[in-house]
């Protein structure tokens, strides 16, 4: 039985220098999976690779800019020496991270719905569709560059598997691993559950023909990314002040109208148009 994993890893590739780290690799890394999955799926639809480099275009610009707002706006700090509002220039310094994934999010469902609008000339549940499992890997490798950067941490624990995170409590806690305490990985978690999720989608699409009833695969995506971060929550450590008087925190308060509207999306599916299996 493993006692706990010692994780040291550091984002920094080279030394001294603050980017490029492995966050963004495996953010950059997210994109460019998606972006060939999508490929493959414009290929079977007769989709032009001019229509998917716009829409690059716009899922790019959407996940930086919405996930780093959501950040500074949904966490803060707001006010006081490292408050956004105070020191609005750092709301610019992605690098030293703060990356909501609320924010990416609402974003994105803004510029996807430009997209069908102005672009693709589609409804704007076959972009979402067509794009769920795309984000799904690109939310797991956000995860695992949350686990890179020591950030977002589980609570303290006794699993036998738990975390020592040196670079996020090696400061607190005298400054040797035996004081440093075990916590569960919750980045690693939710990138678990993002990856199966990815698989169940490409399931769905390429198997299942699930794309035939619009909303289906969106709810679905909906409800396994936000329903598992609404239950890994449970055991992450609060990310602002308040979460640790809240009865559910502020990401838990976030996913629910992500929840509740997947499920809609589910229903509305169901009762429209019979999938082909």
């Amino acid at each position: 039985m493993l006692s706990a994993i010692n994780w040291s890893v550091d984002s920094e590739i080279i030394e001294g220098w603050k980017t490029p780290n492995l966050y963004g690799l495996l953010f950059v890394g997210g994109l460019v999976i998606g972006y060939f999955i999508v490929k493959q799926i414009f290929k079977k639809e007769n989709i032009s690779n001019e229509i998917l480099d716009k829409l690059v275009m716009y899922m790019v610009l959407a996940t930086i800019i919405g996930a780093r707002l959501g950040h500074v706006l949904f966490y803060g700090p707001y006010f006081g020496p490292d408050g956004y509002f105070s020191n609005p220039l750092d709301i610019f310094k992605v690098w030293e991270g703060g990356l909501a994934s609320h924010g990416a999010a609402i974003a994105l469902l803004i510029s996807l719905y430009l997209f069908s609008r102005n672009v693709i000339k589609k409804s704007y549940l076959w972009v979402l569709d067509r794009l769920s499992a795309a984000i799904a890997i690109g939310c797991t490798c956000i995860r695992l560059g949350n686990l890179v950067n020591h950030e977002m941490v589980g609570d303290i624990t006794t699993v036998p598997w738990g975390f020592r995170f040196l670079y996020h409590d090696y400061s607190l806690y005298n400054g040797t691993w035996e004081s440093i305490p075990v916590r569960h990985p919750a980045q690693l978690y939710e990138a678990i559950c993002y990856f199966i999720a990815f698989l169940i989608l490409l399931l769905m699409y390429w198997k299942m023909n699930s794309w035939k009833k619009p909303g289906f695969m969106f709810g679905s995506f909906l409800i396994f990314i936000f329903g598992s971060r609404f239950f890994i929550e449970y055991i992450k450590e609060g990310q602002t002040a308040r979460d640790f008087e809240l009865l559910i925190n502020t990401g838990q308060m976030l996913s629910i109208p992500f929840i509740i509207a997947g499920i809609i999306l589910i229903y509305r599916s169901q009762k429209n148009q019979e999938t082909t299996f």
